[in-house]
């Protein structure tokens, strides 16, 4: 009974995270997130596709084992569309990494 009225120690507070951008997700190629389009040709070359749909813009970029499509809006106060999505399937459309796809294809 003595014990419940004993100070209790004050929880040591947890260090403050370092303000840094939302990471990617692990099927997400980390060197991908914000690129420009411009950025995305220069590192995979010319896209086997490009759909403007409204503010968005879808690329494909296509490997011999994979499809990397790479989804770019404009930042929410405007200016250059970014990469913001990153999807990648194998040439059977089952979901694979987009972080080996996009190494893939930079390796072309």
């Amino acid at each position: 009974m003595l014990a419940a009225c004993a100070p209790r120690p004050a929880p040591t507070p947890a260090p403050a995270a370092p303000a840094t951008h939302a990471s990617p997700r692990d099927d997400e190629h980390r060197s991908v997130n914000g690129m420009t389009a411009n950025e995305l040709i220069q590192l995979f070359g010319k896209p086997r596709l490009q759909i403007v749909e409204g503010e968005g813009t879808k690329l494909q970029f296509a490997g011999p084992n994979c499809l990397l499509d790479v989804y770019l809006y404009p930042p929410s106060g405007g200016g250059t569309p970014r990469a913001t999505l990153i999807e990648a399937r194998n040439v059977q459309g089952d979901n694979v990494s987009a972080q080996n796809c996009a190494a893939t294809l930079e390796k072309r």
